[in-house]
């Protein structure tokens, strides 16, 4: 069983340490304490209340894909030469790059503030974990 500090749990979640102790005080998370006599939570259940709770934006495209990995953002940067592009979006929390044709980037209308969709359609992901924490 992998247990989370409160703290870390806050950070994973986006949320504030007082909010992981409130939903401790009502219920919604179960916590114990490790060894060092600290508040922790059961990774498990960290997870699958992040997956309950997590919120995305309306996609505003309207197509039928048999992508599953869709991040809507905002067009943050764009560094375009003659020939590619490189095109960073804030979707979230998270931060994605694109490179592409300048040709696409002017087709599509990607100007920093504009929403867009990066689809990620991949036959590589790599999972990788901090050490010390299984």
């Amino acid at each position: 069983m992998s247990q989370i500090r409160i703290k870390d749990a806050a950070g994973y979640l986006g949320v504030s340490d007082d909010t992981v102790r409130r939903w401790i005080d009502n219920g919604t998370l179960a916590a114990s304490t490790d060894d060092s006599g600290r508040m922790v939570v059961d990774g498990l259940d960290l997870a699958t209340l992040a997956r309950e709770n997590a919120l995305a934006p309306a996609d505003p495209a309207d197509t039928a894909s048999s992508a599953r990995n869709r991040f809507i953002g905002l067009v943050t940067s764009v560094l375009s030469d003659p020939v590619m592009s490189q095109v960073e979006l804030q979707c979230g929390p998270h931060r994605v790059v694109s490179l592409m044709s300048t040709e696409a980037v002017r087709e599509l209308g990607l100007v920093p503030g504009s929403v867009a969709v990066a689809v990620v359609k991949a036959t590589t992901v790599i999972v990788e974990t901090p050490r010390g924490h299984q």
